[in-house]
């Protein structure tokens, strides 16, 4: 199948399958966008950034916290706003703690970032140590509450905190010589402090979850012996959409149209970063080998920052469903082309966008005859 991209950003294509085993042709655009000056629309970046084929992470994968997921995922609900990046203390000024927030359109995120600290287990009582000063600190599901419990020698009381596996300051068992010192947090809700590590905190970051995690998990379907035995290789019958969802469901939004506002506090140097979204339609055009076509346009569905890179991303998806598979269309077509393609392909014709690429051509051709 080809793939003209007329966007000026990166594009590809995949097969998604719902689950009656129907396939989806399923293209993918993102544009990558400089974080604008006070004052100034963002614009894209001279460099795009590449489509992402596999889960990133900060560490070993599973075991540390996702950077990116892959850019393929077939569809989305809803839009996922996403940030990676750090907390900056106002002024440069070292801090114990600071608040930080996110808000796109009418949705916002707000927690406290909080410097290095340990528990602390006396003789009676466990209790978070006084935090360390800081300027800046990364803010990721590494640094948030959870984690697992592995200190004990026997493995058989080792334990998960599901909803953040990778996270610290988590234990279940409260022996003071397996806890004292070891890591705490660095992120936790405003309002509600980390004080003991078998209670169950809301992880604070602003990144993807696992595709293991609790939240998504309950989405992902039930892998029995049932369905072993008689759906594998399709998904199971349970499966919801909302699987493909890489952003908690405080930072899900509608599919924006452009023009939404974003804010940063805390997140940059500057300490409050605000633009507004770039409307940009991304007519997706399916041709299919009968001569007939669909036309629609991709919606954005997933919003990245990296405001640490001066960078955010957004990604628009569009589908078609498959009669029987992917050789039923033949082209599409991802952006706008001139009405004198158009023509060109009406008539049957080679489209060359300015005399000087019809005259490669022809010296392109006559240099394959002469050889």
């Amino acid at each position: 199948m080809e793939l003209i991209n007329a966007t000026k950003m990166q594009a590809g294509y995949t097969l998604g399958m719902e689950p009656s085993g129907r396939e989806h042709l399923v293209v993918v655009v993102k544009g990558t966008f400089e974080l604008p000056r006070r004052n100034e629309a963002p614009r894209l970046a001279e460099d795009q950034l590449a489509l992402v084929d596999a889960d990133t992470f900060t560490g070993e994968p599973g075991f540390s916290a996702p950077v990116l997921e892959a850019d393929y995922a077939p569809w989305k609900p809803r839009c996922d706003v996403l940030l990676t990046g750090s907390a900056y203390a106002p002024g440069g000024r070292p801090v114990t703690h600071v608040p930080v927030g996110l808000q796109v359109g009418s949705t916002q995120k707000a927690f406290n970032v909080v410097g290095d600290r340990v528990w602390e287990a006396g003789l009676v009582a466990i209790s978070p140590g006084p935090p360390r000063e800081f300027t800046v600190m990364p803010v990721s599901y590494d640094r948030a509450f959870g984690g697992l419990d592995n200190f004990h020698p026997d493995e058989s009381k080792h334990s998960a905190y599901m909803a953040n596996p990778v996270g610290r300051g988590y234990h279940r068992k409260l022996k003071g010589s397996l806890i004292d010192g070891t890591p705490m947090p660095n992120t936790e809700e405003s309002g509600r402090r980390v004080k003991m590590p078998n209670l169950a905190y809301r992880p604070m970051a602003f990144g993807p979850l696992g595709r293991g995690w609790e939240s998504r998990l309950g989405y992902a379907g039930t892998y029995d012996q049932h369905w072993l035995d008689n759906i594998f290789p399709f998904l199971p019958s349970d499966f919801r959409d909302e699987y493909y969802q890489a952003a908690p469901a405080d930072q899900q939004i509608p599919y924006p149209q452009g023009g939404e506002s974003v804010a940063l506090l805390n997140l940059t140097p500057e300490g409050r970063t605000a633009f507004h979204l770039p409307a940009i339609e991304v007519p997706v055009v399916f041709f299919r080998k009968q001569g007939d076509r669909h036309e629609t346009h991709a919606v954005v569905d997933t919003i990245a920052l990296a405001p640490d890179a001066g960078l955010f991303t957004m990604t628009w998806r569009a589908s078609i469903p498959l009669r029987r598979n992917i050789f039923e269309v033949p082209q599409v077509l991802a952006g706008k082309m001139s009405r004198a393609w158009w023509r060109a392909r009406e008539l049957g014709k080679t489209y060359y966008p300015s005399l000087a690429a019809w005259v490669h051509a022809k010296r392109s051709g006559e240099e394959g005859d002469e050889s």
